[in-house]
């Protein structure tokens, strides 16, 4: 059995990943870490535990836990980590970090978005991120996993296969996305509050959403040059999912005629299809189908599907997930199962709830 701890036990994402844990038949949960509740029961946190779960939770104090287990989670606020990250730690355990302490190769991009210091920068060049569908071989020799952003993973999954075929212009990229609340985190803040989201809908971190620089290095390492994208969040009265629109200019490409136009449906579908058409978690929808929230909350499922604007020469593409599976705990897990040498579905065989 691979024994976990989890750091951020009782956060959203936290609390997901004790779910999706006590379906797997390969992991026991050994540390439930919470700063807030610790020596509190973890059942009375969350009492959907209720007689499944009967430990308490203990501190955050990684440098022991990393004595006692194989891997490590941590569902924490950015910062977090890389101000207890040691080398000595990474020769104990493996460790999964759900924070963005650790996704971004550039320490002033980091820096510069996310307001703090990071400390512990020598780290971040070993760092994988964990982006399965196009990492995995890097994550299965990993130390140290970067897990990817919520909205990241559904706008880059996406685009992907169009950057790296070359079939759009990636700086004409421009994302607008959608979340459910608990992708704010389980903190009490004025703007989550039932009366400011109810019968809402609102854009926030316009231009300056954190996020944005995630998205642009990894289509950047896709495209092979530096990409700058629009991205604008929007927040929705609904718990989980996000739902990402994306729009680009396509490239012309020399068709088997000898002529130079647009890719067609058939082309851009074969796109998708060569990197995707072998990954059980992305589901390429058929022909004029939409990508709905509905349709993949809880589970480790991204919906993608695409329609040409042969009026503009534009493309819409449309991706979603949940944002506390595939865009957190489930995807965490199926980096755990690669670093373990694991089948990448085990413990994710989640169908998809409805209604």
């Amino acid at each position: 059995m691979i024994k976990a701890g989890i750091i951020g036990a009782t956060g959203y994402a936290g609390g997901e990943l004790v779910r999706i844990l006590l379906g797997h038949k390969e992991v026991e949960i050994k540390w439930y870490g919470s700063r807030s509740y610790i020596d509190e029961k973890y059942a009375n946190v969350y009492r959907n535990m209720f007689q499944l779960v009967e430990d308490t939770c203990l501190d955050d104090n990684i440098a022991e836990l990393a004595k006692q287990v194989d891997v490590i989670f941590t569902a924490t606020p950015q910062g977090f980590l890389a101000g207890v990250l040691t080398e000595e730690i990474l020769q104990h355990t493996k460790v999964i970090d759900l924070s963005a302490d650790y996704r971004l190769k550039d320490v002033k991009t980091y820096e510069e978005w996310y307001k703090i210091e990071h400390k512990s920068p020598q780290f971040i060049e070993e760092a994988v991120y964990g982006l399965c569908e196009v990492n995995r071989e890097k994550v299965k020799k990993a130390r140290l996993v970067a897990n990817p952003g919520c909205y990241t993973t559904c706008s880059i999954l996406t685009a992907y296969p169009l950057v790296k075929e070359g079939l759009i212009d990636p700086n004409t990229l421009i994302v607008d996305a959608k979340s459910g609340t608990s992708g704010a985190g389980r903190g009490a803040k004025v703007p989550n509050l039932f009366c400011e989201v109810n019968e809402n809908m609102k854009a926030y971190g316009v231009a300056t959403h954190r996020h944005t620089p995630e998205i642009e290095e990894q289509l950047g390492y896709a495209a092979g040059e530096k990409v700058l994208i629009n991205f604008t969040p929007h927040l929705v009265p609904m718990n989980r999912g996000i739902l990402a629109t994306e729009y680009a200019t396509m490239k012309k490409i020399q068709q088997p005629d000898g002529s130079v136009t647009y890719p067609t449906y058939e082309q851009v579908k074969a796109a998708y299809d060569k990197y995707y058409k072998d990954e059980y978690f992305v589901r390429v929808l058929e022909k004029d189908q939409c990508p709905e929230t509905k349709w993949v909350e809880g589970s480790n499922f991204v919906d993608i599907g695409f329609k040409i604007d042969e009026r503009t020469g534009r493309i819409i593409m449309m991706g979603a997930i949940d944002n506390l599976v595939k865009g957190a705990a489930g995807q965490a897990v199926q980096n755990m199962n690669l670093l373990f040498g694991l089948p990448e579905k085990e413990g994710l065989e989640l169908v998809p709830m409805f209604p």
